[in-house]
C-alpha cells in the first residue's frame, strides 16, 4: 500500500510539472522588452525577425542594432544568449551572448573578427532611472582575432580585445578597463608617393603594439574620469591621455538624446543642425572640468624624426634640434602666456636634449565650470594657463 500510494505521488508529481513548466518557460518578447528599456538610456534599440526559446538558451536571429541619430541599422545577423535565467525581480541575467563571426567584404576590402561574446549580463526587471538599475550591466566583453585586408593582402591586425566592467560598493558608479592587444599595421601599403618615402627614411613599415584604457564613471556627480589612454607602439613610443570632468549624469545623458532625436525628426536638416548646436552649447555648461593631461615617452622616435627633418633641411638631426630650441619661444610668443612659455621653452629642450618623455597637464586647484572656461577662452585667453593650472614638464 505505502509503495502504491508513493508511486501516485511521484506520478502526481511529474504530472503538476509537466504542466507548470509552460509557466515557468523564458518569454522571449519580455526579454527583448525589458532590454530594449535599459538600452534605451544608451540611445540604442536592438531589433529581431524572429526570438527562439530552447530551454535556457535565447536566440535572436536577424538582429539589428539602431542608434540615436544613426542613417541605418547595424546588422548583427544571429546573437545566442545562453545561461538565460529570470533573477527573481522581474530581469534577467545572462551567462554569455554570442555573436556571429564577421566576414564582411567591400571593394576590395575585408574585415574578418571571430568569438565575440559579452559575459556575465544583468537587465533590470524595471528602469530605475537615476541608478545603475537603468543600463545593461556586463562583467566583461571581448573578441578574438581581427583582421582588415586590401586586395588580398592584410593590413591590420590584432590578437584579441578584452572589455571589463565592476560595480562599485553600493552601486555608487562603475569602473571600467579595456585592451587591445597585439595590434599590428602594415606601412608597406601606402600608396601617397611622399608618405611613403618619409616612412621608408625613419625605417618605419609597420607598427606593433596595444591599445589600453581604464577609468570610472561616478553616477551622482557625473564624474567619468579616464585614468589611462595608452597607446604604445614598438619602436615609437607611449602617448596617453587622461581626462576627468564632472556632470555627466544620467540625465545628461538623456538629454543629450533627447537633443539627438529632435534633430533627426526635424526635416529641415539645416535648421535641425542649428538647434542642435545650441542645445549641445547648453549641455556643456552643466559640465566641471576636473583635470587633463597627455604624455609622449619616447621609444627612439623623435631621433629618427629629428634626423629626418634635419636630412630635408640639409643639416644633421643634432643641428635641426638645435634650431627648434630657438623656434620654439618665437612661436609661443604670441600666445602672450609669459609663464606658459618659460615651462613649454624648458620643457622642449631638456626633452630634444634627451628625449625620455614630456608632459602637458592641466590640474586646477579646484574644478573649473565650463562656463568659466569657454568665458576666458572668449574674453582674455592669455589666462587659460591659470585658470586650468597648465604646466608642462620634461624627463620627469
Amino acid at each position: 500500500m505505502m509503495r502504491t500510494s508513493h508511486f501516485r505521488t511521484l506520478l502526481a508529481g511529474a504530472a503538476l510539472a509537466t504542466l507548470a513548466s509552460p509557466a515557468f518557460a523564458l518569454d522571449g518578447a519580455d526579454l527583448m522588452a525589458k532590454l530594449n528599456a535599459t538600452y534605451a538610456t544608451s540611445g540604442v534599440s536592438i531589433s529581431s525577425t524572429n526570438v527562439g526559446v530552447d530551454g535556457s538558451t535565447v536566440t535572436l536571429e536577424g538582429a539589428e542594432l539602431t542608434a540615436t541619430g544613426s542613417d541605418a541599422p547595424v546588422k548583427l545577423g544571429t546573437i545566442t544568449m545562453d545561461g538565460v535565467e529570470e533573477d527573481g525581480d522581474g530581469g534577467y541575467t545572462i551567462e554569455t551572448v554570442s555573436f556571429e563571426d564577421i566576414n564582411v567584404t567591400e571593394k576590395e576590402t575585408t574585415v574578418t573578427a571571430e568569438d565575440l561574446a559579452i559575459t556575465g549580463v544583468s537587465i533590470p526587471g524595471e528602469v530605475v532611472a537615476g541608478t545603475l538599475e537603468s543600463l545593461m550591466m556586463y562583467e566583461s566583453a571581448s573578441s578574438g582575432p581581427v583582421s582588415v585586408s586590401a586586395n588580398g593582402k592584410e593590413v591590420f591586425s590584432m590578437s584579441g580585445m578584452e572589455a571589463n566592467m565592476t560595480r562599485m560598493d553600493d552601486d555608487a558608479g562603475l569602473e571600467f578597463n579595456a585592451t587591445m592587444s597585439d595590434l599590428k599595421a602594415d606601412l608597406t601599403s601606402v600608396e601617397d608617393p611622399k608618405a611613403k618615402e618619409t616612412l621608408d627614411k625613419l625605417a618605419l613599415h609597420s607598427l606593433e603594439g596595444k591599445v589600453s584604457m581604464s577609468g570610472s564613471w561616478e553616477l551622482a556627480s557625473g564624474k567619468l574620469t579616464v585614468d589611462e589612454y595608452a597607446f604604445d607602439f614598438k619602436d615609437i613610443g607611449r602617448l596617453n591621455l587622461s581626462l576627468a570632468f564632472s556632470g555627466y549624469t544620467l540625465d545628461f545623458l538623456k538629454s543629450m538624446q533627447e537633443t539627438l532625436k529632435a534633430a533627426e525628426s526635424n526635416p529641415n536638416k539645416e535648421e535641425a543642425n542649428a538647434a542642435m548646436g545650441m542645445s549641445m552649447m547648453g549641455l556643456v555648461q552643466q559640465l566641471t572640468f576636473n583635470n587633463a593631461s597627455i604624455s609622449f615617452e619616447d621609444a627612439s622616435i623623435t631621433k629618427k624624426l629629428l634626423d629626418y627633418a634635419g636630412g630635408e633641411q640639409g643639416v644633421t638631426g643634432d643641428q635641426m634640434a638645435q634650431s627648434l630650441k630657438g623656434l620654439v619661444p618665437l612661436m609661443i610668443a604670441q600666445l602672450n602666456m609669459p609663464d606658459l612659455q618659460n615651462q613649454i621653452s624648458a620643457a622642449v629642450n631638456t626633452y630634444l636634449d634627451d628625449p625620455k618623455s614630456i608632459r602637458i597637464s592641466a590640474e586646477p586647484k579646484e574644478p573649473v565650470p565650463f562656463p568659466m572656461i569657454m568665458g576666458a577662452a572668449m574674453g582674455a585667453p592669455q589666462t587659460i594657463p591659470q585658470v586650468l593650472g597648465v604646466s608642462v614638464t620634461a624627463n620627469q
